[in-house]
């Protein structure tokens, strides 16, 4: 079953781990409310100063050359929050740049499409009673905010955009990959069917502009690509949520965000879900009875962690995990996912704290419990690899911080490419730890020293400040 509902698509020829599918770029893209001041408007990247629009005072650009390529979807939009005393929220903003493309270029097939946006699919017969009232204020702000001189819709059609964008928006992300900063609607992506164990996966890539010759600029769009060997005629398929849940969850939030009953092989023959749900074999095997408390237990602690994590009390969470691993380990097995949900934050926000030992040791854990759940080329796995093996080598562990970041450039040269920013800062570690490692293996004693001095000049690189979002959903749904 596909959100946009066709069939779905087929590959036209044969195509290996890493190859593009296709690229598309966005039929129209908004910045998140909480963010419209620190990414650009243009390309969805996050930077230090940006240029503001003097006109609206709103929108925010990297330079002239991001302002000027978004003047053509930004012009209307301008003149309407001028007119309205302030912009509308981010659902308001895309349905409008939605509407006025298609003032400008019609609503059949737009250049590159492979379906028009009157054939996507909506949904909104499936919605619930708080889902209408949110559609019905959503109509509401948008009809304040569009402006009479603009091509005037009906109220279908007004209601099927908003559809449109509550189940096929995609989420977009900054140029590290590490925050989701916007939303935007791709209608080829829309077609592609879910799978929750796909041969494809969508990179978003944010562009570049930096190159001096404007010949070899590129533009934002996202990445279809292949994730292993795909034959002529073989569907293509993406996951619409992260693998990292029990088949029953999987199906349950497909179904609740997406209106269908996922029957993909993985879902059907419940494959993973042991290791998922494992626990402690041998003589000391745990009863049923412990098993269900330790999982409640672990449930009400990541309740806790959230809360203390939202009020920015990390060593409170410290604590926590440290208290949810003590009653976990004697009693979960080591791919359980409740125990590699607590390693992973544990690691993540022990490496914000500098405490980078023991951040390590968890990270290591985590990516190992990892390794047995996700496909070998999963976007998301290559992340926590890459995280781990920096956190390595922070704490100084050096070989098994190489190692690690080797085994994410493997994984992101297949679901990013090698132009990808990420993939290039990923590339750059790999260079600096494999010489250290050298340096290293011929004189250990004269490495730290070295490294000891080095500390001491630089300023520590901080990890990124832990992020309250689980793993995001391929496609954005409106809390």
């Amino acid at each position: 079953m596909t959100k946009g509902g066709m069939e779905g698509l087929k590959a036209q020829k044969e195509f290996l781990p890493g190859d593009v599918i296709f690229a598309e770029p966005a039929y129209a893209a908004v910045v998140f409310d909480s963010l419209t001041h620190v990414i650009c408007h243009t390309c969805f990247k996050r930077q230090e100063r940006l240029h503001r629009c003097g006109q609206c005072k709103f929108a925010y650009y990297c330079d002239r050359t991001c302002q000027r390529a978004a003047w053509l979807n930004h012009k209307n939009e301008c003149s309407a929050i001028k007119k309205h005393g302030k912009a509308p929220t981010e659902n308001i903003r895309l349905a409008a740049r939605i509407m006025w493309k298609i003032e400008r270029e019609g609503s059949g097939l737009a250049e590159g499409c492979l379906v028009s946006i009157d054939d996507l699919q909506n949904h909104v017969d499936s919605f619930g009673e708080e889902e209408k009232k949110e559609l019905h204020a959503d109509v509401e702000s948008f009809l304040e905010f569009w402006p009479s001189q603009s091509q005037q819709f009906g109220m279908q059609f007004i209601s099927h955009i908003f559809g449109v964008i509550s189940c096929n928006g995609f989420t977009l992300s900054d140029q590290r990959g590490l925050q989701a900063v916007g939303v935007g609607i791709f209608p080829n992506l829309c077609q592609a069917n879910h799978d929750c164990w796909p041969n494809c996966t969508v990179i978003f890539n944010n562009g570049n502009h930096e190159a001096v010759r404007s010949m070899f600029h590129t533009q934002m769009r996202i990445e279809l690509r292949a994730l292993s060997k795909i034959s002529p005629g073989d569907e293509l398929t993406v996951s619409y949520v992260d693998f990292l849940n029990v088949s029953e969850e999987r199906r349950k939030q497909l179904k609740k965000q997406y209106y269908f009953d996922c029957a993909c092989e993985h879902c059907k023959k419940q494959i993973k879900d042991d290791l998922m749900l494992a626990v402690k074999e041998g003589e000391n095997k745990p009863s049923a009875e412990m098993v269900k408390e330790v999982i409640q237990f672990s449930k009400d602690t990541l309740e806790k962690i959230n809360k203390a994590r939202m009020e920015g009390l990390y060593h409170e969470v410290v604590k926590l995990c440290r208290e949810c691993l003590k009653k976990q380990e004697p009693v979960l097995g080591d791919t359980n996912i409740y125990l590699l949900r607590i390693l992973s934050i544990a690691s993540e926000v022990l490496s914000y704290l500098q405490m980078f030992e023991e951040a390590a040791d968890y990270a290591k854990r985590m990516v190992d419990g990892y390794m047995k759940i996700y496909h070998p080329n999963n976007a998301q796995l290559g992340m926590a690899v890459m995280r781990a093996g920096v956190t390595h080598w922070h704490a100084g562990l050096i070989e098994a911080g190489h190692g690690l970041i080797c085994k994410a450039y493997a994984i992101l040269l297949i679901t990013h490419g090698p132009s990808h920013p990420i993939t290039k800062d990923l590339e750059v570690m790999r260079v600096q730890t494999e010489m250290e490692l050298r340096m290293f293996q011929q004189n250990e004693f004269m490495y730290y020293k070295m490294r000891e001095a080095a500390l001491k000049n630089q300023k520590i690189q901080v990890m990124p400040e832990p992020s309250n979002e689980t793993s995001p959903s391929l496609f954005h749904k409106k809390e």
